[in-house]
């Protein structure tokens, strides 16, 4: 069950994530949110192209920002040497740069709002009745609570507090795929799930490597749920104004 849910969170995020790119490219210019998410941009097109070359693949139109949409470019059809693993680690490579950005940033950065945390940690067992599904969803609403009330307590603070906040935002909305990957990352994060699954039975450092990423994944997650929330309020909130003022 511990794989299964470790392959659902990580759906969660690169959708979540998904979501809050395309709410913002409504309400500004795709090079405005690219500009704002640089250093996550950066990171997750280093995790790329390191894929690519890992892989045997080439790397071409790789870019940071293109002239004419401002969107990151990437390989497209990029055709690893190496088959089945090889489209895998393109896929996945950008998430986990950005989730070990997450990591070496957390510590230095992020201690106020890690102790406001607490041991808030979401589920690693997945529901299978209905009252458990309401169970999960009023933990879950509990976690991003408690996400807000540490953040809150923490801010305002030092520069510090202020760089993981911002780095916490990039890391994250950056986690969702590149444009014309995003069934390839998909692909590539199910696949992961049943490989680790496999090699938990063969191997129990898989199972604690795993949990022991279960604390980033934990506030990957409720961030992820913050900012869609956050997003889908305000984006509503202007195409609500743009009606009344378009029929008023």
């Amino acid at each position: 069950m511990l794989y299964l849910s470790f392959t659902f969170w990580l759906l969660f995020i690169v959708l979540a994530a998904l979501g809050v790119q395309k709410l913002w490219s409504g309400l500004v210019k795709p090079r405005v949110i690219n500009i704002v998410l640089l250093p996550g941009t950066l990171v997750a097109q280093l995790g790329h192209v390191l894929g690519l070359l890992i892989t045997g693949a080439t790397v071409t139109n790789t870019a940071l920002y293109q002239d004419g949409d401002g969107e990151p470019g990437t390989t497209q059809n990029p055709k690893p040497r190496i088959p089945v693993i090889g489209p895998v680690i393109i896929g996945m490579l950008p998430l986990v740069a950005c989730a070990v950005c997450i990591f070496l940033v957390v510590h230095p950065l992020g201690v106020g709002v890690l102790a406001g945390f607490g041991e808030s940690r979401v589920a690693s067992n997945l529901p299978t009745s209905l009252p458990a599904v309401w169970e999960l969803l009023r933990d879950f609403v509990s976690m991003v609570e408690s996400l807000v009330n540490a953040v809150s307590a923490a801010l305002p603070g030092n520069w510090r507090l202020w760089l993981f906040v911002y780095l916490m935002i990039c890391l994250t909305v950056r986690m969702a795929p590149f444009p014309g990957n995003i069934r390839g990352s998909l692909g590539a994060i199910m696949l992961v799930g049943v490989l680790a699954a496999l090699a938990g039975l063969m191997s129990s450092s898989v199972h604690h490597l795993v949990e022991a990423g279960w604390g980033i994944l934990s506030l990957t997650v409720p961030t992820l749920a913050l900012l869609l929330f956050v997003s889908a309020a305000v984006r509503g909130s202007v195409e609500l104004g743009r009606l009344i003022l378009r029929n008023g």
